[in-house]
């Protein structure tokens, strides 16, 4: 292979991926074992756990949360964001709704750890929808019209192998109900049967994923353990990678741990990719474009801007994987002119189709005084959930809504600076003795609930370039269509509503519920779970790519991440990303390779 330096204007690989996060990490993992050449492209710096991740600068709130050391910097390269088709969209240049990673880990580095699998359902959505409901559905208005309703094109059983392979390699802590259909433990009951347990015990719970636990058994709930991707004791992982015992330290979102013990492309697969002859990573490389064949058939590679050199270059690949952020695949597919893009007044294209956030709201119980809940202690996955308020376990057409979402604690650790800056206490004022009071009471004794569910898709919630905007290399930026439906207001309040049942069996003394509401603004923190826009299916008039995230157009591109999702599923989607990578990683090596063709037929 073509040695890796600056003098070399074109380089050569049996692979290029694009992205150093969990899906560039997993599918140059899987490809250099199978005997292929890979090179990676990550648009941001190298970043190493034992010198980034030193402790005590690696818990710096002012440096992490605010000054957003692992973060994007929004002025070179962002999105432009509109609610409406008729407006005129603008930059997302102040990071609030949600953050964006960069730097070999990607999001996968800043991520806090929660590590759920998917609910089958979910997968099939649309036909689940159709056989529950009859196609009067879309008649009676409980599928509202401007509503897109898709499956993935795989199924449960399909990726749990794949599941269960990501759980070893991240570490994941937690407690299976269900193994090869025998009751082993006391995890989620609805969960759907497991191939194999946990490889790690369930992380101890904190003092308010107790209290959670306790008020939901008295509600007549069915509370469980959170998986999370947060050793609980020491772990060595099927790569050889150590982690080590969480020790509750709260800086975990936002924050390389300096403890080894979050699950990171950084410390789960790296590590055990860099004395491969056969991988080479080379940061600050912002790709540009996805460069093809002069028949348009293939891709030949791609073409990036070094940015160490001031240069542009070429890498030379039979295999082009993007591997990046959701928004960006499909931003690189829009620049390359791969796909048509998405018109939502027509109806017609596939790239920047299916665009759809997560239905999040994050409501506050508080407790007699004499309670203290130490919300400083917290480990990004730590916490107790139900799922009784989810998908199939609703009766969904006489309530008037689709979808469904979990409630949960996850006490991931509240930071004094934070705690401060985003208290809004009842009074009008933010400072002075009765502010104090109030931010020493929210922070003793209260404890926060998620309601964190679907947000499904709809003809306008899109993707596409921006005609007035570009970035430092003058591209058009991305610019982001959405705002929130009915449907999902809907929903949320729905599931909202079930909290004071949970805090009058605590005997709480107030509580604060907030409920998603439109407009979606961007000034305050949401979540990161966006995704869609160059979404699986079997059919490619509606869908990007094939069920095996290999793109419909140019059978040697494979494009992998949450903006393969036709909608959001109930979780966090890691889970699930990390699933599908190794199931394309398989039929890459298993079945492309021996004949580089398509894998599906339309």
């Amino acid at each position: 292979m073509t040695e890796i330096s600056a003098s070399n204007s074109t380089l050569k690989a049996d692979v290029v991926i694009v992205g150093a996060g969990w899906v560039g990490a997993i599918m140059a993992k899987e490809l250099t074992e199978a005997g292929l050449s890979v090179i990676v492209l990550e648009r941001g710096p190298k970043r190493n756990t034992a010198l980034e991740g030193a402790y005590p600068a690696s818990i710096d709130e002012l440096r992490g949360n605010f000054r957003h050391h692992l973060f994007q910097d929004l002025s070179k390269s962002t999105f432009t964001i509109r609610n409406h088709l008729s407006q005129q969209a603008l930059p997302y240049r102040r990071a609030g709704a949600f953050l964006l990673g960069t730097g070999v880990g990607g999001a996968g580095l800043h991520w806090a750890g929660c590590h759920f699998r998917v609910i089958p359902e979910e997968l099939h959505l649309k036909t689940y929808l159709e056989e529950r409901y009859g196609k009067q559905a879309y008649r009676n208005g409980l599928i509202p019209p401007d509503m897109i309703l898709q499956n993935f094109g795989v199924s449960y059983t399909d990726l749990e192998p794949f599941f269960t392979k990501a759980e070893k390699v991240f570490g994941t802590s937690g407690e299976a109900y269900t193994v090869k259909g025998k009751i082993v433990g006391k995890g989620n009951i609805f969960a759907p049967d497991r191939s194999e347990n946990f490889p790690l015990p369930a992380l101890r719970e904190t003092y308010s994923g107790a209290l959670f636990r306790e008020g939901c058994q008295k509600a007549g709930f069915h509370p469980y353990t959170i998986p999370a991707a947060n050793a609980s004791k020491a772990y060595k992982n099927p790569y050889k990678c150590d982690m080590g015992a969480c020790n509750f330290c709260g800086y975990c979102g936002g924050y390389n741990c300096y403890n080894y013990s979050k699950a990171s492309p950084n410390v789960n697969i790296f590590p055990a990719l860099y004395p491969s002859p056969l991988f080479h990573l080379i940061e600050l490389a912002h790709v540009l474009h996805i460069d093809k064949s002069k028949d348009k058939k293939r891709a030949t590679g791609v073409t990036f801007a070094n940015l160490k050199t001031g240069k542009t270059q070429k890498v030379k690949a039979e295999i082009v994987i993007l591997g990046a952020f959701s928004m960006n695949n499909v931003h690189l597919l829009q620049l390359s002119k791969i796909g048509e893009i998405y018109n939502p007044k027509t109806g017609k294209g596939t790239v920047g189709k299916n665009f759809h956030y997560q239905s999040l709201s994050t409501s506050r119980i508080f407790l007699d005084k004499e309670t203290q809940i130490n919300q400083f202690v917290g480990a990004g996955g730590s916490g107790v959930a139900i799922d009784d308020f989810t998908l199939p376990h609703l009766d969904t057409q006489k309530l008037g809504f689709i979808g469904g979402s979990a409630l949960w604690v996850n006490q991931s650790g509240l930071r004094p600076i934070g705690a401060a800056v985003n208290h809004k206490p009842q009074a009008k004022r933010n400072w002075g003795h009765g502010f104090k009071e109030s931010l020493k009471d929210m922070y003793q004794h209260s404890f926060e609930i998620d309601s964190h569910g679907n947000s499904l898709s709809y003809r306008n919630n899109c993707l596409d370039l921006d005609p007035t905007w570009k970035n430092a290399y003058g591209q058009p930026l991305l610019r982001m269509t959405f705002d929130w439906h009915s449907n999902d207001i809907k929903m949320n309040r729905y599931v909202t509503g079930k909290i004071p049942q949970i805090a009058n069996q605590l005997n709480a003394r107030k509580w604060k519920l907030n409920h998603l509401s439109a407009p979606f603004n961007t000034s305050d923190y949401k979540t990161t779970h966006l995704g869609g826009g160059a979404v699986m299916g079997d059919n490619p008039n509606i869908s990007a790519v094939n069920p095996y995230l290999q793109s419909w157009e140019l059978h040697n591109l494979f494009v992998i991440g949450a903006s393969a999702f036709p909608h959001s599923i109930t979780y966090n989607p890691t889970g699930l990303v990390a699933a599908l990578a190794y199931w394309s990683a398989k039929a890459i090596k298993e079945t492309y390779l021996k004949k580089p063709d398509p894998l599906c037929r339309d």
